[in-house]
């Protein structure tokens, strides 16, 4: 039988990572006004550095049960925001030395999720 403890520990990563963003959200909005997508910058740049900070612990300095890095990593991060994980997953091609494929996903993720933006509004738009 598959346990269910790494779908549990997603799942409740999830939650939490989900409220974060919303209340890290309002907060900036509140203190710095929504002319400039302040709250979505710091949510970026916080879950960036923390997504670096806790695998390269996790792999580098500590043993750690693969459900924490499933519950933080995965649920946490995955739900605070997307974009730590395309930082981080970027910054692992450079530091293999696979530029080319770095630049390809970086600037190729941007442009890719631009066109699927405007594609979508150009769908919802047209209904």
């Amino acid at each position: 039988m598959r346990s269910y403890l790494p779908f549990l520990a997603v799942s409740l990563g999830g939650i939490l990572g989900a409220n974060a963003r919303y209340l890290v959200g309002v907060y900036v909005a509140e203190r710095l006004g929504m002319a400039f997508p302040y709250g979505t910058f710091l949510i970026n740049v916080s879950g960036s550095l923390a997504i670096g900070f806790f695998l390269t612990l996790a792999a580098e300095r500590f043993s750690i049960d693969p459900v924490w890095r499933l519950f933080f990593a995965t649920g946490f991060l995955g739900a605070y925001t997307t974009f730590s994980s395309y930082t981080f997953e970027a910054a692992q091609l450079i530091r293999d030395g696979a530029y080319g494929l770095a630049l390809l996903y970086l600037f190729g993720s941007v442009l890719a999720g631009m066109i699927g933006v405007f594609a979508g509004i150009v769908a919802a738009e047209r209904l």
